[in-house]
């Protein structure tokens, strides 16, 4: 069987045709990929300097928060602390030196008790310090400090002593803990405060719960008052977490963040 000239021209083209396809495919599949891989690199560039920039916004109202925390104990704690001491010194009165033994021996024990309360106030300025001890303890001394009111009773559990340090995540996770606890303070009408730290299966769990007012999440979002919420969730997701909001009217709210660690 003859094949004809026409036959042969046709799969001349053909394979000419592939022949040209083949490269020039190559080249735009090459083209397409290096786009993508440049645009890949754009988004994760950006994504790095939302996640630098959000973190430099976290130490900076961790310092805020701190210095809040600060100014506050300053006032109600060591000014009134002080402010006693000189009352009680100038009531001695040297011609009674029994009475005057006691006024000086009270005098002294206002003093020590300022100078342990400016101690923790150093202590608790070096928040970096602080957090380098690790975020459960970091919990546990701004609990502490919240305790010292007597106001709340508080509860708090944690498991991490296995847990690999991770500076960057934890200062995020610091203060998300402040901001839940300070909506607590503000908003919950709370008198128990109870969180828990954990670690497993990789996932580190912050749960804070209150038996404050409590609130309904529907009403929060259709006034427009859930900015505090959405902060939470937007901070959450950025280091690839979830945050649960369990809240009734009346039973008080529990929230827990929930990230991969």
């Amino acid at each position: 069987m003859q094949i004809s000239s026409k036959e042969i021209v046709f799969l001349i083209s053909i394979i000419t045709f592939i022949f040209l396809a083949i490269p020039l495919f190559l080249i735009s599949y090459i083209r397409l990929y290096n786009q993508r891989k440049k645009k890949h690199s754009e988004e994760k560039e950006l994504l790095k300097q939302v996640f630098e920039n959000e973190l430099l916004r976290s130490q900076m109202e961790v310092q805020e928060q701190t210095l809040k925390t600060v100014a506050c104990d300053l006032h109600d704690n060591i000014g009134q602390l002080l402010g006693l001491t000189v009352i009680t010194l100038s009531a001695v009165n040297l011609e009674n030196p029994a009475k005057a033994a006691e006024r000086i021996a009270a005098a002294e024990e206002l003093t020590k008790r300022s100078v342990k309360a400016i101690r923790a106030l150093s202590r608790l300025l070096h928040g970096e310090k602080l957090l380098s001890e690790g975020l459960a303890a970091a919990i546990a001394f701004e609990l502490e400090w919240l305790e010292k009111s007597d106001v709340y009773k508080i509860s708090y559990n944690h498991d991490v002593t296995a847990m690999p340090a991770r500076p960057d995540q934890e200062i995020i996770v610091f203060r998300l803990f402040q901001e839940i606890l300070n909506n607590i303070i503000k908003h919950a009408q709370a008198t128990k405060i109870s969180v828990i730290l954990s670690v497993s299966a990789e996932l580190l769990t912050l749960t804070l719960e209150d038996n404050g007012i409590g609130f309904k999440m529907e009403e929060i979002t259709r006034q427009n008052k859930g900015m505090g919420l959405h902060n939470i969730h937007k901070r959450v997701e950025m280091i690839r977490g979830d945050a649960a909001i369990d809240s009734v009217p009346g039973t008080g709210t529990k929230i827990t963040i929930t990230i991969p660690h």
